[in-house]
């Protein structure tokens, strides 16, 4: 019986979404579903979801739900994370600070002065989880959701035993759907060739039946001006390629529009957008955990969520060509070896199996590195607790340099040391 544990299962909707699916699947419906969350009460509204939704279906699947992590995981065959070390708490300190210091952020999750936080605050809970996998489920698959995508799978595979991880979004997925609808194809008539760095990904290829539908995009944009508000769109008539994140959140990546108010408004970039949506996430698990307590259950609807499409093609053969994020290892060939990159990736009974892609054109590869250099470096500060190594991040970071001079980036990478304390390594922290 197939064992499938979601790390972090109390943030509910996403679990929710997952278990819909996975559930669904009448080859996956006999499965060990395992939860496991650090909060007591949202462990057990996980559990009665999934539990309610077991009996709903009228399937055999077994459910369990621990506390513990070692308990979770032992024996596992899948494993998908889902984690926000810190919760809303945390995320709202890598706001604030650096709002008090004119630093703009739109989701602070990625890139930028909040995402390299983010990551020093999941890094050291990831290489738990890296390395209790290497013990006692060696042979299983980590699916991992967390951001910052590029720097989560790296650290497990840099800072353990544990090797076989991959980070899956729907980025790229979604913009490929978006493009076909903005040009009026259907996108089972289209052929896109995807990738790059994860939420900083390139669309290689736009074609249909030979022809470049990129041409197409062009009249599409130039007649509507309101497209040309769009920071993706920007990026693309200047850069030649369409980018897989959204504007609001590929804003943060860049020097050229968060530091400035002129632009702020000119591209419609809503600052501090992850706090209203974290906002609505807390009122559904609300709403969702007063319909289970009333006995009233949740919706079950498909979602196709990344990685239960990938699980089941694994445990049926199924065959897909889905999006993962794994180690380079020349997938792209004028990227470092060592990063993580996103590709399209083969999914059957041997896994995922990540596509060579050749070299990007030389001007993606220069934003994907700029990328990767914060990555980097915020990766190494947190598996060697090197504090100069977040100065040194954070100083590389392009919204962050554009907006402060060097006292002050380093003024600001203190307040945030000491305000996440605990939650950081302890080398950072001295």
């Amino acid at each position: 019986m197939t064992r499938i544990v979601l790390i972090g299962a109390g943030s509910i909707t996403f679990a929710k979404n997952l278990l819909s699916d996975l559930l669904t699947f009448p080859e996956l419906s006999e499965s060990t579903i395992v939860l496991h969350d650090i909060d007591p009460e949202r462990l057990a509204t996980a559990e009665a979801m999934a539990t309610w939704m077991v009996a709903e279906l009228g399937i055999g699947a077994t459910v369990e739900a621990h506390a513990d992590r070692r308990a979770a995981l032992d024996g596992a065959d899948h494993v998908i994370n889902e984690i926000a070390v810190g919760g809303m708490a945390a995320v709202r300190r890598d706001f604030d600070i650096p709002a008090r210091y004119g630093v703009r952020q739109t989701v602070a999750d990625t890139l930028g002065i909040g995402g390299v936080f983010r990551a020093l605050r999941t890094i050291p809970v990831m290489v738990g989880i890296g390395n209790d996998l290497a013990e006692l489920a060696p042979d299983a698959t980590l699916f991992t959701y967390t951001n910052p995508m590029s720097m989560i799978p790296r650290a497990v595979y840099e800072g353990t035993p544990f090797r076989n991880v991959v980070g899956v979004c729907h980025a790229a997925r979604d913009t490929q759907s978006t493009l076909a609808r903005m040009v009026g194809v259907p996108e089972e008539e289209v052929s896109f060739t995807t990738a790059g760095v994860n939420h900083q990904a390139w669309v290689l290829r736009f074609e249909r039946a030979g022809e470049n539908l990129y041409r197409r995009l062009d009249e599409v944009i130039e007649a509507n001006p309101e497209l040309r508000r769009r920071v993706r769109v920007e990026i693309y008539r200047n850069f030649g390629y369409f980018p897989t994140e959204s504007s609001e959140h590929g804003a943060e990546y860049l020097p050229w529009f968060l530091p400035h108010a002129d632009q702020v408004e000119r591209y419609r970039i809503p600052v501090g957008v992850y706090l209203d949506w974290l906002a609505d996430g807390h009122a559904e698990y609300e709403q969702q955990k007063r319909s289970l307590d009333d006995g009233k259950g949740v919706t079950i609807e498909r979602g196709e969520e990344l990685a239960s499409l990938a699980i089941h093609s694994m445990e049926t053969g199924t065959p897909r060509l889905l999006h993962g994020n794994v180690r380079n290892g020349g997938l792209i060939a004028n990227l470092p070896a060592d990063a993580t990159v996103e590709v399209p990736c083969h999914v059957d009974r041997a896994g995922v199996q990540p596509i060579r892609i050749g070299e990007l054109p030389v001007q993606l590869a220069a934003l994907n590195t700029l990328t990767l250099n914060v990555g980097e470096l915020t990766v190494r500060a947190a598996l060697e607790g090197r504090r100069d190594h977040v100065y040194q991040a954070a100083l590389l970071d392009p919204n962050t340099a554009a907006t402060l001079p060097v006292h002050r980036v380093r003024e600001l990478v203190d307040e945030l040391i000491a305000a996440h304390g605990d939650l950081l390594p302890e080398g950072i922290r001295a």
